[in-house]
């Protein structure tokens, strides 16, 4: 499976499927952008403050596979 971006305002997600171990890390780490029954299941819109976004790279952090990655927007870097 090839790695899926998902873009927000602020920085984006990428997921590699094929990597995922099902932690359920950002699930329980940030529930709101990492919904899965919605579709897209990932929308780094709902991390739109530096607050949130600061916790948005926490949680990918956590994520044990490396599944999740992120990927800054150069102005907000």
């Amino acid at each position: 499976m090839a790695r899926k971006l998902y873009r927000g305002s602020i920085i984006d997600v990428t997921f590699d499927g094929a990597v995922c171990q099902h932690a359920a890390e950002c699930v329980r780490g940030m529930p709101t952008v990492f919904d899965t029954t919605k579709r897209p299941w990932i929308d780094p819109m709902q991390a739109d403050t530096a607050e949130g976004a600061a916790q948005l790279r926490e949680v990918v952090g956590r994520c044990p596979s490396g599944a999740l990655l992120i990927g800054e927007h150069e102005e907000h870097r």
